[in-house]
């Protein structure tokens, strides 16, 4: 087998709209807005510094079926760039970019292959000198919306050619994406192929290390407090003995961060304001150079709890923070700050009390500790908010974790109110 070396990249969500942020100020928007564009360009810079063999997409390269203008332009600039450095790129469609999108009429390189959607194609990939290094099968999504299992029709070739399958799917069900394309990994395995690469989770994971290495890369720029940390593609080098050796290069322009802050200990506004300080020099120093935006979940127990209760302080400070971060040549924008604090009193022991509260903070835990009882009791708790127009996105619906959440704020503030007295003993 004959070495080389290729690019994995996937989801690249080129032009995605950044939901929810109209209200921030100009540059930031703007900023966050061009992110994906600017880790497209760091792609293509990444694969002509590496000298690939190729460049591999996997699928979602625009983020929306009737893609931008703006994107369809970006992203052919970016492949007239790799194709004059002689470096070809094979292209998958999936459920944000289907075939059936609207698509302007441009010409590409042909040093660029878009996969049909009808069939698996097989594409033979040659270097001058060295014939054929590798052939590379794919298929793309004809809808946005494609719940067959296509793993099913990839045949591998040569076994002395490396072997790839580019698929836009969900392996093994995974419950944090739609399951567009299923399959299984053991499917994937017994394929075959060499290489399996995959898109569609934004999350990167190596499903199988080897024979045959199975790879999600991710998504090249997070969209969303959901997708934290760094974000990018891998460069695969392939050895004569068919082994894979993978390196991650980041390629985000903004990175997400969801922070967990400790307020133990903290007296005054002033404490608080230096700590949040604190983790967002932190953050500025992790971001590596980049912009970054962050979702503060403030916890524990304090004194400054009970200032956070009164008036607008956190909306206040939130306010601060950001007017001082636009002005920054790189930015750590603050999303939100949640505040999950509590007064200093001990629940637990409240929680052993014959007492009103007592018994409320003894329900609270056993529904925490049961996810069928808290899911029915969510139902009934809220089912008046169901006949309201536009429901907060049907709250009894809302995942598990979502609705302790939701418990135990609600714990907090009966202890609040009830506390001072221990409640009504019956």
């Amino acid at each position: 087998m004959k070495r080389l070396r290729f690019v994995h990249a996937a989801d690249l969500h080129v032009d995605s709209p950044f939901k929810g942020m109209s209200a921030l100020p100009e540059r930031v928007r703007e900023r966050i807005r061009e992110s994906t564009f600017g880790a497209l360009k760091e792609l293509v810079t990444l694969a002509i510094e590496e000298k690939a063999d190729f460049v591999l997409i996997s699928g979602d390269v625009y983020d929306l079926s009737d893609r931008s203008l703006r994107a369809q332009i970006r992203f052919q600039r970016a492949m007239e760039q790799l194709a004059a450095r002689g470096i070809p790129a094979y292209i998958i469609h999936g459920n944000h970019d289907p075939q059936d999108g609207r698509a302007a009429k441009l010409v590409w390189p042909a040093a660029v292959h878009f996969f049909a959607c009808d069939r698996v194609e097989t594409v033979d990939v040659e270097k001058p000198d060295l014939g054929v290094i590798a052939q590379v099968h794919g298929i793309s999504y004809r809808t946005s919306s494609v719940t067959d299992n296509l793993a099913h029709q990839f045949k591998a070739g040569n076994p002395n050619v490396y072997q790839i399958g580019l698929l836009h799917t969900n392996v093994d069900g995974d419950p944090g994406h739609d399951n567009y394309a299923p399959c299984t990994k053991q499917e994937l395995i017994a394929s075959g192929m060499h290489y399996w690469a995959l898109g569609h989770v934004h999350t990167r994971q190596v499903l199988n290390e080897q024979s045959p290495t199975i790879v999600y890369p991710g998504n090249i720029q997070g969209r969303s407090i959901r997708e934290t940390g760094a974000r990018g593609c891998y460069v695969v080098d392939v050895h004569e003995d068919g082994r894979a050796e993978l390196t991650f290069h980041a390629l985000d322009r903004v990175r997400w961060f969801h922070e967990k802050v400790s307020v133990a200990g903290l007296q005054t506004e002033q404490e608080l304001k230096d700590r949040l300080g604190e983790h967002i020099e932190r953050i500025r120093e992790e971001a590596d150079g980049r912009d970054a935006v962050v979702r503060f979940v403030l916890e524990g127990r304090g004194m400054v709890h009970a200032l956070l209760r009164k008036g607008r302080a956190l909306d206040e400070l939130t306010a601060e923070f950001r007017e001082d971060e636009a002005e920054r040549s790189r930015f750590v924008w603050i999303e939100s700050i949640e505040d999950r604090t509590g007064s200093e009193i001990d629940l637990e022991a409240l929680q052993q009390e014959k007492s009103f509260l007592g018994d409320l903070l003894r329900l609270s835990h056993a529904l925490r500790e049961d996810d069928a009882a808290l899911a029915e009791f969510a139902r009934e708790a809220l089912a008046a908010l169901q006949s309201l127009p536009q429901a907060a996105g049907a709250p009894a619906a809302a995942d598990p974790e979502r609705l302790r959440q939701w418990l135990r704020a609600a714990e907090e503030l009966a202890a609040d109110l009830l506390a001072a007295d221990g409640g009504w003993h019956g």
